[in-house]
């Protein structure tokens, strides 16, 4: 804050100039912004799973959908929640209790042995589920089989 004396008369009163300086401001925003695009994208977590490719038509989304994803590990979680081994069948059973017309899509890595998958898709049927489906990536060229 300043002071100023007027004009240079004697009768001139001292006022206060009071000015508000933006280049602070300015400056943590900046920081701010510059903080943000680098943790944005460390935020984006996942489970990479590499997804087979199939010419299929895309899934709409339902509200009782249950994504079933099993890794190269042959890790199973349910919509993103890991389950302890031995504990699939348990948990759907409990999920088609409260929601009878659940469905499962079954996300799983293309590395993984076809008879895994087929035991998974037992348990989601022997849990009383009868809506099962799995999920590919759109293919590039459009090969046929």
């Amino acid at each position: 804050m300043g002071m100023s004396t007027g004009s240079g008369s004697a009768r001139s009163t001292p006022t206060v100039l009071s000015e508000i300086n933006v280049t602070p401001l300015v400056d943590v925003m900046l920081v701010l912004l510059i903080i943000f695009m680098i943790a944005a994208p460390m935020m984006q977590q996942g489970v990479q799973v590499d997804l087979p490719k199939a010419n299929a038509g895309t899934l709409n989304e339902v509200p009782d959908q249950i994504v079933l994803v099993v890794t190269k590990s042959r890790q199973l979680m349910i919509n993103g929640n890991v389950l302890p081994q031995g504990t699939l069948r348990t948990k759907l059973e409990a999920i088609a209790n409260v929601k009878p017309n659940v469905e499962v899509f079954i996300q799983a890595d293309q590395g993984i042995a076809y008879g895994f998958i087929a035991q998974v898709m037992a348990e989601v049927k022997r849990a009383k589920i009868s809506r099962v489906g799995l999920v590919t990536e759109p293919a590039d060229n459009g090969t046929k089989i």
